[in-house]
Order: structure tokens, then C-alpha cells, then sequence
């Protein structure tokens, strides 16, 4: 990842988290800028089929999509969701808390 995009996505989690003391109040933040920026919802593609993206959830130890086909829904981390290209408004918190995840 170039280091331009390295240091725009640390500065999007320290907008995220200024204020918390742990993990926990981490996740909170960027749970909360996901939140409110995300577009949603969107379309993307789990395993060959596609699924709409009404909004997402905080799960206790991470970040969920809950997608919707038909009357089915299912929650997908964060981590594991395929974004679509386009990708929507609002991804790179996706990306800011999927950088913050894997440090």
C-alpha cells in the first residue's frame, strides 16, 4: 500500500478514535464514522450471488453488514465483505477500519 494512502488512513482512525482509551471505544469510533458516511444501501456479490447492503451493525468484537436478498439476511464482517466497483460513498472508512484491524 503506497504511503500516502498508508498515512490518509491512520489520519481517518486517529479522527475516529481522538477520544477513546481501548480497543473497545476504538471500534465504537470507526463504527460510528462507518455509520455515518457509508452509503448505503449498495449492492455487492458473496459467493456468485448478489446481495444488498442496508447498513451496518457493531458486533461486540467488530463491524457487520447486514445484507439482504429477497426475505434472507445475513450479517458479514466487515473484513470478509466484497465491495463492488464502484465502490460507494463513504468506503474508505471500510478501508480506514480494515487498516486499523490488521495492525
Amino acid at each position: 500500500m503506497a504511503a500516502k494512502r498508508v498515512a490518509a488512513l491512520e489520519a481517518m482512525i486517529e479522527e475516529a478514535t481522538v477520544d477513546a482509551y481501548n480497543d473497545d471505544e476504538q471500534l465504537t469510533g470507526l463504527y460510528t464514522m462507518i455509520e455515518e458516511n457509508l452509503a448505503v444501501p449498495f449492492s455487492t456479490t458473496i459467493l456468485g450471488v448478489e446481495v444488498t447492503v442496508r447498513k451496518v451493525d457493531l458486533t461486540g468484537d467488530s463491524i457487520a453488514a447486514i445484507c439482504t436478498r429477497g426475505r434472507d439476511r445475513q450479517r458479514i464482517d466487515l473484513l470478509d465483505l466484497p465491495l463492488p466497483t464502484p465502490p460507494p460513498d463513504g468506503v474508505d472508512w471500510i478501508d480506514a477500519f480494515r487498516h486499523w484491524a490488521g495492525r
